[in-house]
C-alpha cells in the first residue's frame, strides 16, 4: 500500500488525435499508473487552438495560450504535442529555461533543433524524456540508453515509417503501382493528404538522425542524413527482386565505418526475403539492432497512430515522476567517446540493383558490364525476361559491393550509351553481412 503520495500537474501544448489518446488513456490507465509509480498525475492545464471542441477534459482547464500552461504554478510537468519546429521550439524552450521537465513526441523538432535543447536542458538542470519520437509504442530508444548501454552498438537497421511499408507491402503482395496504393492508403487513412513527409522519407529520416545519436552519443544533423523515397519504386522493381529473392523496404541504415564515422542513411532497399525484417508488412515498423555484447536483437510493434504513441508518453511521464519523486538526475542524451563524424554518402560502401531498359540486341551486356568494370564495380549476377520480341527489354543486374561515388559515374556514363533507354532504376542492396 501507498501511504503517500505525489501529485504531479501535467500541462499540456496541443490536444490533437495523439494529444487526445494521451487524455483517454492517461483517464482509463490512472490507477495503474499511480501503483507503478507512486505518482498522482493531474491534467491541470491544456492549450488548444479551439476551445469550442469537445476534448474530454473540464472546459475550465483549456486555454488558447501556450505560456499559461508553462508558468501555471501549478504545472509541474509539461507534454509538448504540437509538432513542428517553429512554435514548438519556442514552448520547449520555455519550459525549460521555467526549470520544468519536458515530454515530447516531435521527431523533427529534435532531429532539427535536439543539440540546442539539450544543452539548454543540461544548463537548466531539466530533462528532456522523448520514447515517443522515434517508433511510437516501441521502446527502441530506452533500449539503447538502458539495456544496451554495455554495448557498442554495431549496427542499426530499421523499417520506421508505416506509411512506406504499408504501400510497399501491398505493391509487392498485390503488383499494383505506387499511385493505386497511395490512393488507397490515403482513402483508409494511413497517409496524410499531402504524403510528402512519408514517402520522400523525411519523417523516417528525423527518426534515424535520432537513432543514430543516442547510439554513438553525436548530434547527427539532418544535413548529414542521406535521404531517398519511395516514389520511383514501381510493380516492375517488386516483381523483379522476388524473383532475385530479395523484397524493397524503405529502410534506415544506421552503422560505423572502420575509422568510426557513422553511415546514417534512408532509402528504397532490396532485403533478402529470408532476412525477419522483409516480413514486417502493413503499418507496421520494426527496428534490428546489433550489439558487440548482446548479438542481434529485434524490436517491432506499431510506429504510429494515438495509441501507440499515447502508450510511450505516458511511460515518459511516468518515468519523469518517479525522478522528480526521488530527486534523481535523469540524462535524456550522453555523449561519449566516438569521434562524431559521419559518412559522406559518395564514400558508402554497399550492393546495388539496376534495372537497365535496353536495345534487344547482342552486345548489350558486354558494353555495360565493361563500364561497371573500369569503375571497379563487379557483377554479381544478371537476369532478363525471357520470350520478349519488343524493340527494348528490361536488363537487370546485381553489382557486388562498391563505393557509392563509383557507381554515380558508371551510371552516368551507361545512361549516355545509344543502346540504354529510359526508365532505369538503381535500389541499394542490403545483404546484413
Amino acid at each position: 500500500m501507498i501511504l503517500f503520495m505525489r501529485k504531479l500537474g501535467i500541462g499540456m501544448v496541443g490536444c490533437g488525435v495523439v494529444g487526445g489518446g494521451v487524455l483517454a488513456h492517461l483517464t482509463r490507465n490512472r490507477d495503474l499508473l499511480q501503483e507503478r509509480s507512486g505518482v498522482d498525475f493531474e491534467v491541470v492545464r491544456v492549450a488548444v487552438r479551439d476551445l469550442q471542441k469537445a476534448r474530454g477534459i473540464e472546459a475550465s482547464k483549456l486555454t488558447t495560450s501556450w505560456r499559461e500552461v508553462v508558468e501555471d504554478p501549478q504545472v509541474n510537468l509539461v507534454v509538448e504535442m504540437m509538432g513542428g519546429t517553429t512554435l514548438a521550439r519556442e514552448v520547449a524552450e520555455a519550459t525549460l529555461k521555467a526549470g520544468k521537465p519536458l515530454v515530447t513526441a516531435n521527431k523533427a523538432l529534435l532531429a532539427e533543433c535536439g543539440e540546442e535543447l539539450f544543452a539548454l536542458a543540461e544548463r537548466n538542470k531539466v530533462p528532456i524524456y522523448f520514447e515517443a519520437s522515434v517508433a511510437g509504442g516501441i521502446p527502441i530508444l530506452k533500449a539503447l540508453r538502458e539495456g544496451l548501454r554495455a554495448n557498442h552498438i554495431l549496427g542499426i537497421h530499421g523499417i520506421i515509417n508505416g506509411t512506406c511499408n504499408y504501400i510497399l507491402s501491398r505493391m509487392a503482395d498485390e503488383g499494383k503501382s505506387y499511385e493505386e496504393i497511395l490512393l488507397d492508403a490515403k482513402r483508409l487513412g494511413y497517409a496524410e493528404a499531402d504524403e510528402s513527409l512519408d514517402v520522400d522519407g523525411i519523417d523516417a529520416a528525423h527518426k534515424a538522425a535520432i537513432l543514430a545519436s543516442l547510439a554513438y552519443g553525436f548530434w547527427v544533423r539532418m544535413d548529414q542524413v542521406y535521404v531517398e523515397g519511395i516514389r520511383k519504386v514501381s510493380a516492375l522493381d517488386m516483381c523483379f527482386a522476388k524473383k532475385l529473392g530479395y523484397t524493397i523496404k524503405l529502410l534506415a541504415t544506421i552503422q560505423p565505418n572502420s575509422e568510426r564515422a557513422v553511415e546514417v542513411r534512408v532509402h528504397p532497399t532490396l532485403i533478402p526475403s529470408t532476412h525477419v525484417l522483409a516480413s514486417v508488412s502493413g503499418a507496421y515498423n520494426a527496428i534490428a539492432v546489433e550489439g558487440d555484447v548482446v548479438g542481434n536483437t529485434l524490436f517491432y510493434g506499431r510506429g504510429a497512430g494515438p495509441d501507440a504513441t499515447a502508450s510511450a508518453v505516458l511511460s515518459d511521464m511516468a518515468e519523469a515522476g518517479i525522478a522528480l519523486d526521488a530527486g534523481c538526475v535523469y540524462r535524456g542524451f550522453e555523449r561519449h567517446s566516438f569521434n562524431g563524424q559521419t559518412v559522406p554518402m559518395a564514400e558508402v560502401r554497399t550492393r546495388y540493383y539496376f534495372r537497365l531498359t535496353v536495345l534487344n540486341k547482342p552486345g548489350v551486356l558486354a558494353r555495360v558490364a565493361a563500364l561497371f568494370g573500369a569503375h571497379d564495380l563487379g557483377i554479381s549476377s544478371v537476369f532478363q525476361p525471357e520470350d520478349h520480341d519488343e524493340e527494348t527489354v528490361p536488363l537487370v543486374i546485381l553489382l557486388d559491393y562498391g563505393k557509392e561515388s563509383s557507381m554515380r559515374k558508371a551510371y552516368d556514363e551507361i545512361m549516355k550509351l545509344d543502346v540504354v533507354q529510359t526508365p532505369c532504376q538503381m535500389i541499394r542492396v542490403e545483404d546484413f553481412s
